[in-house]
């Protein structure tokens, strides 16, 4: 089958498009108004964008309260989201109003940061302290989409000796969740290594 995405015309119970583009990483995304109100929600259209300097975007669906605060302050935190937070993840999706600190509607920890001022995770096993250094609706053919980017480039990391192994964090012990399409969710229970192909001086490609 093949369909136009201005008619949007499948013909299915549900849009595939968001089943084709995953798995997808989720950002549990913390932060802290000025007032003093924490808020904590996930975010699939997440992911991290470079290593030096290390650079995170998530992707909010309007200026919904995480991205509002975060651009007001200036930062955020990424906590990771594992197959032992499921439910409370899940749960912190929920369209809260904005006096609700949603550490406490699901019983979840705050746990100070050392940079940021917005709270982790205590329950997560890693935590990205991020600074906002960008925000911007990309572009379309019709103009401006209604998603609002946020760049946030990484200043600190929290990590939970116990997720590592032989100097690696152990995907099987840290079981990160991945977002698939429709209510469905994944962790990475199966691991393989592949060698990379190298040059002929030796070094990777």
């Amino acid at each position: 089958m093949f369909y136009r995405t201005d008619t949007n015309d499948h013909g299915l119970a549900h849009d595939p498009f968001k089943a084709i583009v995953s798995p997808r990483p989720i950002g549990w995304i913390s932060t802290l108004s000025a007032d003093g109100i924490a808020n904590l929600a996930p975010y699939s259209f997440f992911t991290a964008i470079g290593d030096s300097p290390k650079l995170v975007m998530v992707s909010s669906s309007g200026l919904k309260d995480m991205a509002r605060t975060a651009i007001e302050t200036g930062e955020f935190v990424c906590n990771l989201a594992t197959r032992a937070l499921a439910r409370q993840v899940v749960r912190t999706s929920a369209q809260a109003p904005s006096h609700v600190d949603e550490f406490e509607m699901t019983g979840l920890t705050k746990a100070d940061c050392r940079i940021v001022k917005a709270p982790r995770v205590a329950e997560s096993p890693a935590a990205l302290e991020c600074v906002v250094t960008q925000s911007f609706h990309p572009k379309t053919q019709a103009g401006h989409s209604n998603n609002l980017v946020i760049i946030g480039e990484v200043v600190g990391i929290h990590l939970d000796e116990a997720i590592l192994k032989d100097g690696r964090i152990d995907m099987a012990l840290a079981a990160p969740l991945a977002r698939l399409g429709y209510l469905d969710y994944s962790v990475s229970d199966e691991v393989f290594a592949i060698p990379r192909p190298r040059t002929p001086d030796g070094s990777d490609i």
